[in-house]
């Protein structure tokens, strides 16, 4: 019975000795997938390394070519000049305006002039020198938590609930921003600002948007008509308000006996109309501030420039895409050949096998 005690503490260092034993096993085994994996990438650099020095010269070569023939291209190809426009389209003619644009740079695309030219009432010339139109959302976190707002307003209490910032973000789409950019991109510096008239005109022309803007133009003189009655009423009611106290004050005193509720009552109600008359003030100035908003059926936020900017940056020179796609396609060539003489050697190795066995 003495014995116990020194065979449970010898029992627990040795469970705890096992247990040591394979946290450290478990370390090592991590440690070592660790330095596999080092030692991986090491491995792949060294053949690259070893691949790109078996084969400098053509590299070197494809790179020295592609550089010299994309300095003449620089040379001697046009410079391309990139314009911008910022509109906000309204009544629901975005996707008009997206799909012209997409019309337009197909036809820029085909190098179809005569039609182009005819879409954007340019000369056949000046359509020749577009190499490429597009468009695209133009918005920030502050318009986009503008439009949410404008959103969530629109609908039931229910559906408000099921509703957050951020699901409406994942869901957002680039033609439910309220600006949009037009870009063209030309040899000629000149031709986006002649392109404009035809851009705008092409949506407002449209008779199911002419339509919307009328309705729409009479429900604002509608509404504004109604506040501005609603206005009048209520300076009647101000008007005879006074001229009841005015009256009520003028009768002789009949005692000591004053009526302070009905007092009370009238500047009550006198508050209330002011309160209600700058409601709707504010009313009339957003009413106004809508019918700026939607004076057209595409407001034009700011123009095409007079002069286009100049394309810049590295990848727009071919002296700098040339050699990359020189690079590519060789490393390409290149590594089928490697592949192609490895697949050769492994075909003549099996059949050496199954021959000597």
């Amino acid at each position: 019975m003495a014995d116990q005690p020194v065979q449970q503490n010898s029992s627990d260092e040795i469970d705890l000795g096992q247990l040591f034993q394979m946290i450290g096993r478990g370390f090592q085994k991590f440690f070592n997938f660790i330095g596999s994996i080092f030692k991986g990438i090491f491995h792949a650099i060294i053949l690259f390394l070893l691949f790109v020095q078996k084969h400098i010269i053509v590299i070197s070569t494809a790179l020295i070519m592609g550089g010299a023939i994309g300095y003449v291209l620089d040379r001697i190809a046009p410079e391309k000049y990139i314009s911008k426009m910022v509109v906000e389209p309204n009544f629901n003619s975005v996707q008009q305006l997206y799909n012209n644009i997409a019309f337009y740079n197909d036809l820029a695309k085909a190098k179809d002039s005569v039609a182009l030219a005819t879409a954007l009432n340019i000369t056949e010339h000046e359509a020749m020198t577009i190499n490429e139109i597009f468009a695209d959302s133009y918005s920030d976190e502050n318009q986009k938590i503008k439009l949410f707002d404008q959103f969530i307003k629109e609908l039931d209490t229910t559906t408000i609930k099921t509703i957050d910032f951020e699901n409406y973000l994942k869901n957002f789409n680039s033609l439910d921003a309220r600006f949009h950019q037009i870009s063209v991109i030309s040899t000629d510096n000149r031709v986006a600002k002649k392109m404009q008239p035809a851009i705008i005109n092409s949506i407002s022309v449209n008779g199911y948007f002419k339509l919307q803007k009328r309705i729409n133009d009479e429900n604002l003189n509608l509404q504004d008509s109604i506040y501005r009655q609603q206005l009048i009423e209520i300076d009647s009611l101000q008007s005879l308000y006074r001229t009841v106290l005015v009256k009520e004050a003028e009768k002789p005193m009949q005692g000591t006996s004053i009526n302070m509720a009905d007092n009370g009552q009238s500047q009550s109600r006198e508050l209330a109309l002011v309160q209600e008359r700058d409601v709707l003030k504010e009313k009339l100035v957003e009413l106004n501030e809508e019918r700026a908003n939607k004076s057209s059926i595409v407001n034009v936020i700011s123009d095409f420039p007079t002069r286009g900017v100049e394309q810049k940056g590295i990848l727009k020179s071919y002296k700098v895409k040339l050699p990359l796609i020189f690079l590519v396609l060789v490393f390409g060539l290149l590594t089928l050949i490697e592949v192609n003489k490895y697949l050769k050697s492994y075909n003549k190795n099996k059949r050496a096998f199954q021959s000597e066995s």
